[in-house]
């Protein structure tokens, strides 16, 4: 295990605080952090969000075991996974999306089959929600691993600019255009594990869209959708395939554009269309972005005036 992620109180990150200041890290500032520190190889960071505790490094399985599970949390928890979420380690499917709330770029959905083998390989391989994972590089290694993971079924949806405007008008409304890329994603995976009994999404919408979405495709399948789904594994697995995706698109098209996309919709964002669309036209939005973002009138407004 080289990563690791829980949450903490703010009596056990001051408690842990302590121990690191005790045991001789190295505090160093990190943004949106209450603290982070380093000994060795070993990194360890609470964000204030949470707040949770991230902790990276060769060191890192020791470190829980020796020194944040006796010392701060009290509980011992690594390890025993299967016994505290056994649901984690049942058969299932976990779903979830990347791009939905970028400007440029596509919108993914991917889906993972775990079971209790696969899920123990992907903890252990610090498979984790892609939204803690900071680098590129990263998630391109950890979607490999995926991959080469064996019995881990998978399957990727994109939904390129042109293609989603299109469906966007014809659907009118975001949530039913997610179920209907979640509902073909499960389609897929049924295919490849029909045995599978049981679907885990992170909530978007009412649970009635996807389910609607699924009966259009005369899938029977057990639906399970809730906030903070990408605790699962499964959903954070499907997180990291749909983040890969994401990103090899946003730096393909950067590179054919010739000016470089950026995430969100940031005045970066803003900018970057700008200079779009006053050496391409108006037109090229469309190939690029998601229209319906209030973020393309305030582009053409300002192209425009």
């Amino acid at each position: 295990m080289t990563s690791y992620t829980a949450p903490l109180t703010l009596a056990q990150a001051e408690m842990l605080r302590e121990v690191l200041e005790r045991q001789g890290y190295d505090f160093e500032t990190k943004p949106y952090s209450l603290f982070a520190a380093r000994k060795g190889k070993l990194n360890v960071t609470v964000y204030e969000k949470g707040p949770k505790i991230l902790v990276q490094g060769k060191d890192t399985e020791e470190f829980i075991r020796f020194t944040l599970e006796p010392e701060v949390t009290g509980v011992a928890k690594l390890g025993y996974e299967e016994i505290l979420q056994p649901d984690h380690f049942e058969p299932h499917f976990g779903i979830d999306e990347s791009g939905k709330g970028d400007f440029f770029g596509p919108l993914v959905i991917a889906g993972v089959y775990t079971d209790a083998t696969i899920t123990r390989r992907l903890i252990d391989a610090g498979i984790m929600d892609s939204k803690r994972v900071t680098s590129a590089a990263r998630i391109r290694q950890l979607a490999a691993i995926i991959r080469a993971t064996p019995d881990c079924a998978h399957a990727v949806v994109a939904i390129g600019p042109e293609r989603y405007n299109e469906m966007h008008s014809s659907f009118k409304n975001l949530n039913r255009l997610l179920a209907w890329g979640h509902a073909q994603v499960i389609e897929a995976l049924v295919k490849a594990r029909p045995d599978c009994p049981r679907t885990l999404s992170d909530q978007f919408a009412q649970p009635e869209i996807l389910q609607k979405a699924l009966q259009q495709k005369a899938l029977s399948i057990q639906l399970e959708q809730r906030t903070k789904g990408e605790s699962d594994t499964a959903v954070a697995a499907a997180s990291i395939l749909a983040r890969e995706r994401f990103i090899d698109w946003i730096d393909k098209t950067s590179v054919a554009c010739g000016i470089k996309l950026p995430l969100g919709a940031s005045a970066e964002v803003i900018q970057a269309a700008r200079d779009l669309v006053a050496r391409d036209g108006p037109q090229v939005l469309g190939k690029v972005a998601k229209l319906h973002f209030k973020t393309t009138q305030t582009v053409l407004k300002a192209v425009l005036d």
